[in-house]
């Protein structure tokens, strides 16, 4: 860098040198903001993609769940929390709405209960079975889970969260009552006799009250449906609007990058013709594969040339300082490598072999540095 950056072939004392000093910490700084701001913006570019993939994933294999499609990525809080604040109070409300009509159908429910309980025949269900006292001893052999309606009225009573969450699992708890007692005793037992009737009256009574039960699922599916369909949605904005701002801060750090650029070009002083015709001779000692790179970087920033071409006309005096200097510090880094690449000896221009491969290239390059050497000449001897 120190090379690029000053105002000559030297002088200025302590002055020029702290100037100098104070460019390098300058771009150096530049340089780090920008780095660190590249850093961050790959980190939400990951996450943008991450996002879109997993949605286009979703879509393809299809989810089971009843919620529809559900995205596993965190979300970014700062560019969620103003749509998903709002939804969520949305989804309490509903959630709070949802919960009170399946407690008065559980109220509802309580009714049919009452009614069964309070039946004559009633008393051989309500606590469980004294298996020990009556000897019943292949009941858990024949009986997989005993039920009783005294264990249905705890677990409707709790409030742990261990209670029932819809009136369905209630119903299924009552049925089981009958349904082991009639698979525990034949057909002519009392107490087959007595479930079996009592189950009869219980199923009549609960699809009085089913179509009331499935009205409230439907709306429940709906609802949570819905739910998902804004959740997702709100996702979708909110990485929109994500994507959207990495392309404007794409674009700052693109002006950035060409204000920094324009600032270095200003700070290089310019080459001399000695200079000149020694990066000329460098290029051609460079490897192909530097060789193709050098070409490259001329290419970055004269459009017009085209450096994968059959045949190059390279022009060093029609290039920019900026690329000159790209190419100077480019060469001698590629020189030193092949140097040590080949037993710590230095290249030079006396001792360096072409590569077979490369010397068309190399000799088009040197053509051409050659015509353009020659024209300079013709110029200067017409004066």
């Amino acid at each position: 860098m120190d090379q690029t950056v000053g105002g000559g072939n030297g002088g200025g004392g302590g002055g020029a040198s702290s100037d100098v000093v104070a460019d390098l910490d300058g771009f150096k700084r530049n340089v780090d903001e920008i780095v660190a701001n590249v850093d961050k913006l790959e980190k939400q570019l990951i996450e943008v993609e991450q996002f879109y993939q997993s949605n286009s994933n979703n879509s393809i294999q299809g989810n089971n769940s009843k919620g529809g499609p559900v995205v596993k990525e965190k979300v970014r809080e700062k560019h969620l929390i103003a749509t998903k604040k709002p939804l969520l109070l949305d989804a309490a409300r509903t959630e709070t709405a949802a919960t009170k009509r399946m407690q008065e159908l559980m109220r509802q429910f309580a009714t049919i209960l009452r009614q069964i309980t309070q039946h004559k025949w009633a008393w051989p269900f309500m606590e469980p079975v004294d298996v020990e006292g009556l000897g019943l001893h292949d009941y858990y052999e024949v009986i997989e889970k005993p039920m009783d309606f005294s264990t249905i009225k705890s677990k409707m009573e709790a409030k742990d969260g261990t209670g029932y969450k819809n009136v369905r699992e209630i119903y299924a708890d009552v049925r089981l009552i009958f349904k082991n007692a009639m698979k525990y005793n034949n057909e002519k037992h009392d107490v087959h006799v007595m479930a079996k009737t009592l189950l009869e009256k219980f199923e009549e009574k609960w699809l009085q009250l089913l179509p009331k039960v499935a009205e409230e699922e439907a709306r429940s599916l709906e609802e949570e449906a819905q739910a998902q369909l804004d959740l997702q949605l709100a996702q979708e904005t909110a990485y929109a609007n994500l994507a959207r701002d990495l392309s404007n801060e794409l674009e700052e750090v693109d002006i950035h990058l060409k204000n920094l650029k324009e600032m270095v070009i200003q700070k290089c002083r310019k080459l001399s013709t000695h200079e000149k015709k020694l990066l000329g001779t460098a290029l051609t000692k460079l490897s192909p594969e530097n060789l193709n790179r050098a070409l490259e970087i001329v290419a970055e920033n004269n459009p017009n040339f085209q450096s994968s071409a059959e045949e190059v006309d390279l022009d060093i005096d029609a290039q920019t300082d900026f690329t000159l200097w790209r190419l100077k510090i480019f060469v001698k880094d590629a020189l030193d490598v092949q140097g040590k690449s080949t037993g710590g000896i230095a290249v030079n221009h006396n001792d360096y072999m072409d590569d077979k491969k490369n010397n068309k290239r190399r000799r088009e390059i040197c053509d051409s540095l050659a015509k353009t050497n020659s024209k300079r000449t013709k110029k200067i001897s017409n004066l």
